[in-house]
């Protein structure tokens, strides 16, 4: 979702809310397919001193191609369903947008098909 004007970035920035599952002690950090429609961050840091939620917004931040600092954890500090608020640029926000539905697809973030595990 994209909320213009919403962000703590600057008020020409839109705010793009992300529902995420994470799931911690991973064995490796990754980004991509769903989970009950709602994108997966699978994180190799456990759940606790908040190292698992630092490790996720890293992830997604990393996934979609924007600065960690962008980045806000809006909702869900102690749950797995999460919700990450990014100040976006309105010139970057439909690249963003395209690289966020090819993550819940399953895709790596430029589009290529996902490598066979």
């Amino acid at each position: 979702m994209l909320e213009r004007g919403a962000s703590d970035r600057s008020a020409d920035d839109v705010l793009l809310r992300v529902e995420v599952h994470v799931r911690p002690r991973s064995a490796t950090t990754t980004v991509g397919g769903t989970h009950d429609g709602i994108l997966v961050v699978r994180v190799a840091e456990p759940a606790h001193d908040g190292r698992a939620n630092r490790a996720a917004l890293d992830a997604l931040a990393d996934a979609l191609g924007l600065p960690r600092r962008s980045a806000r954890l809006l909702r869900g500090a102690r749950a797995r369903h999460k919700v990450i608020g990014f100040g976006v640029p309105p010139a970057d926000a439909g690249e963003v947008g395209a690289r966020l539905e090819r993550l819940r697809s399953g895709a790596a973030p430029d589009g290529s098909p996902k490598r066979p595990g």
